[in-house]
């Protein structure tokens, strides 16, 4: 019998794919999970795999891994947001790629598999990019007729929040005069824009991205290379991450950094995130200068 890993979010698409793939393919499939950070738990999507047929699911925890090696590098490009579109979800794809191969090789297997169409091409061109001799198979998407779009009405906080974000060689280090591990600043900036209906965007919520691009945007300034971000994002796109194109433009995005440092003070309401003050501290900024200088959220 064929064995199959797939990418399973637990999202009625992906279990639809363990049935296509038992039926059509005459697999067994074991399935693949990724902790991003989305602060639910996983255990019941692990338990609604194995229910819907698959022989072994597997669920990772990589929030750390990706928040180091995939979204800072993006977010330092000022390629986390384009065009008003977040690019958040297709970054996460190289990372679910490698996984993925991974577990096919852990599993014994040389086929795996999705449920991603809007993302097929970055996942099968990850994919090969690791392993040119793996199969993969895009699942067609499960019919719903009665699909419909659900709309949330929040109650967004009748006051603004304000934040204040530093940031040293590009990278974020504080939030609001206390310095932070990358994945406690990202996970504190989620809640509070999230509170705020910041980030929203064609379906998926990236508050604390949208809040640290726009921040990186304003304290790089004048040191910004459009040409360098629009490269970048269309590698992500494209699904090129695993490219001496990429490491070639990480090492140019590292030397363009050197000289972001500063502060940046956001409004967050209703939505919105508005730039209220800036500090570009250049080749100056250190973590103890920020802390001692800071002024803006006081």
């Amino acid at each position: 019998m064929t064995r199959i890993a797939l990418a399973y979010s637990g999202s009625p698409d992906t279990s639809h794919a363990i049935e296509w793939l038992a039926d059509v393919h005459a697999a067994e499939v074991v399935t693949l999970t990724l902790d991003l950070g989305q602060g639910r738990r996983l255990e019941a999507v692990r338990d609604r795999a194995l229910g819907m047929g698959a022989s072994r699911a597997h669920v990772l925890d990589v929030y750390e891994e990706f928040a180091r090696e995939y979204f800072l590098r993006a977010l330092r490009a000022d390629a986390l947001l384009v065009e008003g579109r977040s690019l958040v979800g297709a970054l996460s794809r190289p990372l679910l790629a490698r996984k993925l191969v991974e577990i096919a090789e852990i599993e014994q297997t040389t086929t795996v598999a999705h449920a991603c169409a809007a993302s097929d091409a970055r996942i099968a061109t990850a994919v090969r990019a690791l392993k040119p001799h793996f199969a993969v198979v895009a699942v067609p998407r499960a019919g719903r007729a009665d699909q419909t779009a659900r709309s949330r009405s929040a109650e967004y906080p009748s006051e603004p929040a304000f934040v204040e974000l530093a940031f040293e060689r590009g990278s974020p280090v504080a939030i609001n005069a206390i310095p932070m591990p990358l994945l406690d600043l990202v996970g504190s900036l989620d809640i509070i824009a999230a509170a705020h209906g910041v980030g929203r965007c064609h379906g998926l919520e990236t508050p604390a991205a949208t809040v640290l691009s726009a921040a990186h945007r304003a304290v790089e300034a004048q040191a910004a290379d459009e040409h360098l971000s629009r490269r970048y994002a269309d590698v992500i796109e494209s699904g090129e991450w695993f490219t001496s194109e990429r490491e070639a433009l990480d090492a140019n995005v590292a030397r363009a950094q050197e000289r972001v440092s500063g502060i940046v003070r956001l409004k967050l309401f209703r939505g919105a995130c508005e730039i209220v003050e800036r500090r570009n501290l250049g080749l100056r900024g250190r973590r103890s200068e920020f802390l001692a200088s800071s002024r803006l959220s006081r």
